[in-house]
Order: structure tokens, then C-alpha cells, then sequence
């Protein structure tokens, strides 16, 4: 979208710290899958980077990264070696057949997904590849019911993951060929002050007034009742292909 939803726009530019502390990192089992089918060396723009949850292990893995994020307060979080531009989906800051591929972590619902995809497209080589990373608290569990408990009422209009509405523009696109969806196990252990971190990194809890936020943030550390939880999580990967005339 050419202007964020308030959610992400004052959310994130509040929480970066919060974000890096609270979020699960991605499974090195992902990050392999991923980087087996582009091979060693490729060059990947990972779009809506956030504070590099994915950008590191991308980048260890030994392939040429551009990040390109929208909010300045999470682009100056993002490794210093790896070029940040600042842009978004729908006007990438990358001249046409730049990339090998598009990582989008955790970030696609935010998108208007039918210009996003024509951009994605612009800047992917012929048969370049798509990838979406997803790391889903999973619902059955106890600590993640508690945690939707707490936020839920707070989410408003925000784009969530969730609501499957993002799936629209995939589904009907020309400008793409589906894969496969990989599916890996994750999970943290977080004490208060993670717990804290982790609801605090949501876009629509940071984004409140300091007086709803706190009794928030007050509730998810008495989650960890004095010690540490697990929250366990779905990491999913999915793939598609830039088709040969998109």
C-alpha cells in the first residue's frame, strides 16, 4: 500500500525493540528449505523486512540481500552490511529484473496484494521465486489462547494473517505459478519481560495511548506466572514462481 495502515505505521515505528526482544526467530529448517531452492550466492530482496527477523539467517546463509522497509525506525534496526531502502510492495525501490527473489516475512496481508504482485513480478528475474514466511501462534494452545484473549479486542481494522483475505490476490494472479507450502514446528520460551516484548511488538497493541497500552502489556507478563512459557508456533513457507509473462 502506498500509505501503511495506521496500525503499522505508528505500531511498528514504536516497538522495534520490542519486535527484535518478542518475535520468534525462523526455524534454520526454513531458512534451508528456502535457500535449497535458489542455491548459494542468489540475490533476494526481502520486502517489508522489519527489523531483519529474516534478513540474518538469510544473509548467514550466504545469499546477496537488499531489505527494503518502510518504517525508518525498524529499517535503522536491519544489519548495517545489508543495503536498506527505504519503499514498500506496491513502489519498490528496484529497477526491473533486479532479484533471483522476493521474501516477504510475516507482512504480506498489510499489502494492496494485486499491485504488490505487479511489482513483486517487475523486480523478479524469469522464474524467479516468491516466498512467504509466516510464524502462526498456534491457536489450540493454552498460553497462545490466553495471549489472542488479550489482543483480540484491540485488533480493530488491522490486517491479520488470520482473516485468509490476503490469499485473494494469489489465488486469481496471473503474474504467478504455486509451489508447495512447507510447514516447520517453532517455539519460545519467554518470561515476563519476553511475554512483554511479544505483545508489545504487535502493531495494533503498540499503537494504542499509553493508558490502554500498559494494562496490556501489565496482563502478558503475569502470563508467565514468575517463570518462563512456551509458546509454540507454526512456521509455514510458501512458494511460488514468477510465471514467463506475468
Amino acid at each position: 500500500m502506498s500509505r501503511l495502515h495506521r496500525s503499522a505505521e505508528v505500531g511498528f515505528a514504536r516497538s522495534p525493540g520490542a519486535y527484535e526482544r518478542g518475535r520468534p526467530e525462523y526455524p534454520p529448517e526454513a531458512v534451508r528449505y528456502f535457500v535449497e531452492l535458489l542455491g548459494p550466492g542468489a540475490a533476494v530482496l526481502d520486502l517489508a523486512a522489519g527489523t531483519g527477523k529474516l534478513t540474518r539467517p538469510l544473509v548467514a546463509a550466504g545469499l546477496e540481500v537488499t531489505a527494503v522497509e518502510p518504517v525508518a525506525e525498524m529499517r535503522a534496526a536491519l544489519p548495517p552490511q545489508v543495503p536498506a531502502l527505504d519503499g514498500t510492495a506496491e513502489a519498490i525501490p528496484l529497477g526491473d529484473a533486479a532479484v533471483d527473489a522476493v521474501t516477504v516475512a510475516q507482512a504480506f496481508h498489510w499489502f494492496d496484494g494485486q499491485a504488490a504482485l505487479r511489482e513483486i513480478a517487475r523486480v523478479l528475474r524469469p522464474d524467479g521465486l516468491l516466498a512467504l514466511f509466516w510464524n502462526r501462534r498456534v491457536d489450540e494452545d493454552d498460553v497462545n489462547r490466553a495471549i489472542e484473549a488479550l489482543v483480540g479486542p484491540h485488533r480493530g481494522d488491522a490486517p491479520a494473517h488470520r482473516s485468509g483475505a490476503w490469499r485473494a490476490a494469489l489465488e486469481h494472479t496471473t503474474a504467478f505459478e504455486p509451489l508447495e507450502e512447507r510447514v516447520f514446528d517453532n517455539a519460545q520460551e519467554l518470561d515476563a519481560d519476553g511475554l512483554e516484548a511479544r505483545v508489545g511488538s504487535i502493531s495494533f497493541i503498540s499503537a494504542l495511548d499509553a493508558s490502554e497500552r500498559a494494562p496490556v502489556l501489565e496482563r502478558a507478563r503475569a502470563l508467565a506466572g514468575g517463570g518462563t512459557v512456551r509458546v509454540p508456533y507454526r512456521t509455514e513457507v510458501q512458494t511460488w514462481r514468477r510465471a514467463s509473462a506475468p
